[in-house]
């Protein structure tokens, strides 16, 4: 099994920044990073293939929202620049053991806890 453990997340004014955690037990081959409102049930924002690096932004937060990983670590990183009130959400990182699309929440087992990001 995988397991996932945020950090991070937390309050901001528009046009700042966070910065997400995701530190990981366990073999994965994809990671990537949702997040979920009241009105929208888990958006995929951002994927990695963990062994060669490969990314893939959601067009709704590309040039704003930067995917990492530190490999030696196992930790993935979401970099959250520009930030705008519609950006309040509860963001997860999540894994899978397969390559899977960044789009695709149900093809992720494995899921963190969740971090709460309000921009006022």
């Amino acid at each position: 099994d995988v397991q996932l453990v945020e950090s991070g997340g937390g309050s901001v004014q528009a046009g700042g920044s966070l910065r997400h955690s995701c530190a990981a037990s366990g073999y994965t081959y994809t990671m990537a990073w949702f997040r979920r409102t009241d009105e929208q049930e888990r958006e995929g924002l951002a994927a990695i293939v963990i062994r060669d690096g490969r990314t893939y932004t959601a067009d709704s937060v590309k040039g704003r929202f930067t995917i990492s990983q530190d490999s030696t670590k196992n930790i993935l990183y979401l970099q959250m620049d520009s930030l705008k009130p519609e950006d309040t959400a509860m963001y997860y990182c999540a894994s899978s053991q397969a390559l899977a699309a960044c789009d695709n929440p149900l093809a992720y087992p494995y899921w963190g806890q969740g971090t709460q990001v309000t921009v006022s």
